[in-house]
């Protein structure tokens, strides 16, 4: 921990001449960069991933017609199908878990008075007039949402409702692209095939729903704006690199996805 400690002052001191008493500060957001860069690789690996899982769907959704009163026999075959086609269901959450060590470091150390025994120098720096060892707690008891820290977290507030509105419209068009997941508009359609005297026909075209994928779907694409809750909660330099992460990640998957 104290070598990490001394990498960031380090860093901080080279950025100091252009950020003055916020180095710190840009030292982390500088520090985050480079965390998704060495991501980067699992980030685009999961693109594919679900872009191949997309591919896929036609064959899910058969098999899931198929076998959809045997839990077992689905989950061998949908296995199967995972293996054979090299598809992960897991990529989509490794680069989240290559991120969690760097953030807890984070929070660790700027959670603690003391590093290796001795005074935690880093709890003196600020953004702007934030400690980033402080929380939102702390700004408002001292000038309150107004004051010189609350002005910061409001700042990191609109940046986080800024990016979450950007991914709630990026995750809406992905579900919309991928309804077969939701079992999207199965209901309407299999009253039309029963009315047409095809029953049989439009039942096995129609895309069986998953069962809580519905509910799941309509969580999602809100989900982005629950880390306003860590923000709030966790030290200021974990919080900026909760907001860079996120930042980040959002136009990542912009541009992978598109």
């Amino acid at each position: 921990m104290s070598v990490f400690a001394s990498l960031v002052e380090q860093l901080a001191d080279l950025l100091q001449p252009l950020f003055g008493l916020s180095a710190a500060a840009a030292a982390i957001v500088l520090f985050t960069a480079l965390v998704r860069l060495l991501v980067h690789p699992l980030s685009r690996a999961a693109a594919r991933g679900q872009k191949a899982r997309a591919r896929l769907q036609p064959r899910i959704t058969e098999l899931r017609r198929r076998y959809g009163r045997d839990p077992e026999k689905l989950q061998r075959a949908l296995l199967d199908l995972h293996t054979r086609e090299k598809v992960s269901p897991l990529a989509g959450i490794l680069p989240s878990l290559f991120q969690l060590p760097a953030f807890l470091l984070l929070f660790y150390l700027f959670s603690n008075t003391t590093i290796g025994g001795r005074p935690n120098e880093l709890l003196g720096h600020e953004l702007f007039t934030a400690p980033l060892g402080g929380r939102w707690a702390d700004a408002l008891g001292d000038g309150g949402p107004l004051g010189g820290a609350g002005l910061v977290y409001a700042g990191l507030f609109a940046v986080v409702v800024a990016v979450a509105a950007f991914s709630y419209r990026l995750t809406k068009r992905s579900m919309a692209a991928n309804a077969a997941l939701t079992g999207a508009g199965a209901g309407g359609r299999g009253g039309g095939g029963s009315g047409s005297g095809s029953g049989s026909r439009g039942s096995a075209a129609e895309p069986v729903a998953v069962p809580g994928m519905g509910a799941v779907a309509k969580v999602m694409p809100f989900l982005s704006f629950f880390t306003l809750v860590t923000v709030a909660v966790v030290p200021l330099a974990a919080a900026l690199y909760v907001v860079t992460s996120m930042a980040w990640g959002v136009v990542e998957r912009a541009v992978l996805h598109r």
